[in-house]
């Protein structure tokens, strides 16, 4: 086969990644749902990049796997998360030494070495506050759409702040922000900041050096991400589709493996 495919199944989103072993590069990529029938997810999945590449065939296929659910389809290798998003993030962004990746229940900071190679990481995978569920719950109980949290958040002139670490107790501090008749780009924003203020405690444990690349789908947060920015004191770059980092970085680690 010329292709090598990457499986990243997250515990909200499955991205795909096809690598072309001769041209050096990524083919295509996709992702959707989860849902609660992730190899029916994988399927689907499958069946769309058949249709686009004629002779692609997932017979005989180098399939590395990642992510949440990675034990649970037969592949080729699983890897872990920490690996896959290095390389891929390293791939895309070479120029950068350090990842913050935020996906739907977990954030990892990731610190790499001048060969894109994993030198130390922290990972947060126990409590959802800061993660993306995080902001689906802010999202409902505003009731505005996860998409709009970013732009709803850059409108906010009063600066409110969370004093709770945990999902639980920070959905009731929010619930009586809106009894209180806050607004709710205020109340964006002070999740944002509590958010940020997670993240840069978490980066803040390791020997960590700019560019900083952000990936996961939380990344498209640009609130978030210049909230980031003040506070590290550094840019931060995001690669065009940031959720599927580790999708491809498994894809590129499977044809490195030939």
């Amino acid at each position: 086969m010329p292709y090598t495919t990457g499986i990243d199944i997250g515990s909200r989103n499955t991205k795909v990644a096809v690598w072309d072993i001769q041209r050096q590069c990524m083919l295509l990529s996709d992702y959707c749902d989860t849902g609660v029938n992730p190899q029916n997810t994988v399927r689907k999945l499958f069946e769309f990049i058949m249709a686009k590449i004629p002779d692609y065939s997932n017979q005989n296929l180098a399939l590395y796997a990642t992510g949440y659910g990675r034990n649970i389809i037969e592949s080729t290798k699983t890897l872990s998360e920490i690996s896959c998003h290095a390389r891929g993030c390293h791939y895309l962004l070479p120029e950068c030494f350090t990842i913050i990746d935020i996906g739907g229940q977990d954030c990892k900071v990731i610190s790499l070495d001048t060969m894109g190679k994993v030198s130390d990481f922290a990972m947060n995978d126990k409590c959802a506050a800061g993660t993306g569920r995080f902001l689906e719950m802010v999202a409902l109980k505003l009731e505005v759409p996860c998409s709009e949290l970013s732009g709803l958040a850059a409108k906010s002139i009063l600066e409110l702040s969370l004093s709770s670490t945990c999902v639980v107790f920070a959905e009731s501090e929010i619930i009586g922000l809106i009894a209180s008749h806050h607004n709710p780009e205020d109340i964006a924003r002070a999740v944002n900041l509590s958010i940020a203020q997670r993240i840069v405690s978490q980066v803040n444990q390791l020997n960590w050096l700019p560019p900083i690349a952000f990936t996961g789908g939380v990344a498209f947060n640009e609130d978030l991400k210049r909230l980031l920015e003040q506070k590290l004191c550094c840019l931060i770059q995001t690669p065009p589709n940031p959720e599927i980092t580790g999708a491809l970085g498994a894809a590129i680690l499977a044809a490195e493996s030939l």
